[in-house]
């Protein structure tokens, strides 16, 4: 397997080549940057200089599709919409960790993005890559749309109660936090160190681009599911996303029942794990690692549940997911190359 990472010097891109490095399927990695081509790749990450001289590459699609087996696109949105068709055609496999190919609705991007959205063509193509619940459409895909990291961790929390349709449509409330990686490489004054250390703030107030990501996989899962309540918080850490969800229940389930219908799901899942009934996930219980962890309770006085659900934002959140769906589609083990244990304390 021949493995080509566009984008490679955001962390995404490093956290990438960190996984590929060790896939047992992976030959090579090639690398490529718009802006740094020609560079050597251990000068920009000083921690890879016992490695050889890695030359970042420029960008030419109409080979790369050829002589690649997959591309991994870890670009800023805007980028992947128009580097996706050039792509195409090819023998490589595209996995796209942006959010240009996550909505299916043109205008729903445009509104929330900003920014001009993919063709219906390549739209039409994009599979979303949320293994646990979309294997059967990811094995026979060209092109994967990776889920962002809050509704990474934000799905994978309310799946197994919504598939069901044993959620009031109207009570689904997110409070959702994220460490400042989720910001990616480049700095500004709300992710400069002065400001979020020792501080803890809201931010894209019912505006975040990932609630219609969101709210169309809900809609997928149940059509009554009406708009959602998303809060996100910037939190002084560099990695993890905790996703905490409250919800009202149609009819009453006990908290043993949920715990057995979310374990039910995800036994044979091998990258969620469901905590004990009266025990909740933090989020240096899954750093680096491509786990999420769930936990839940049930109010009986509101009959209102809470469930917390945890990631790491830079890999089950991107990069270890998008090689994950990598193992899919190619058939290998889908543990392959992602049998690490967290990173604690």
């Amino acid at each position: 397997m021949k493995a080509g990472i566009v984008g490679a010097t955001g962390y995404g891109g490093i956290e990438l080549f960190r996984l590929l490095r060790e896939h047992p399927e992976i030959e090579a990695i090639h690398l490529y940057s718009s802006s740094q081509a020609g560079e050597d790749f251990t000068n920009i990450y000083k921690h890879l200089n016992s490695q050889e001289t890695i030359v970042l590459e420029e960008l030419q699609p109409e080979v790369m599709k050829y002589e690649l087996d997959v591309v991994f696109l870890a670009t800023p949105a805007g980028v992947s919409r128009n580097l996706t068709p050039d792509l195409l055609g090819g023998s490589a496999v595209i996995i796209d960790l942006s959010g240009d190919l996550r909505l299916k609705d043109p205008e729903s991007y445009e509104e929330w993005y900003k920014k001009e959205s993919a063709s219906d063509h390549i739209l039409k193509q994009a599979v979303y890559g949320l293994p646990e619940w979309n294997e059967e459409e990811i094995v026979n895909a060209k092109v994967i749309a990776n889920p962002g990291c809050y509704p990474t961790a934000t799905l994978l929390g309310l799946a197994p109660l919504i598939k069901d349709r044993l959620v009031e449509p109207h009570s689904i409330v997110v409070d959702a936090k994220s460490g400042v990686s989720g910001a990616g490489k480049n700095p500004n004054p709300t992710t400069h160190f002065a400001h979020t250390q020792e501080n803890f703030q809201i931010y894209k107030v019912n505006q975040h681009q990932h609630i219609p990501e969101i709210e169309q996989a809900l809609h997928g899962w149940d059509e009554a599911i009406e708009p959602i309540t998303f809060s996100t918080h910037l939190a002084p850490m560099v990695r993890g996303i905790m996703s905490t969800i409250y919800l009202k229940m149609k009819e009453p389930l006990s908290e043993r029942e949920l715990h057995e219908r979310f374990s039910s799901y995800y036994d044979s899942r091998p990258f969620v794990r469901v905590r004990q009934e009266g025990n909740f996930p933090c989020t240096k219980e899954v750093y680096g690692s491509n786990y999420c962890d769930i936990g839940l309770t049930l109010d009986p006085r509101t009959n209102r549940v809470t469930i917390v659900s945890v990631i790491d934002n830079l890999m089950k959140g991107a990069a270890s997911q998008a090689v994950q769906n990598m193992n899919l589609v190619f058939h290998f083990d889908e543990e392959a190359g992602l049998l690490r244990l967290p990173v604690y304390p």
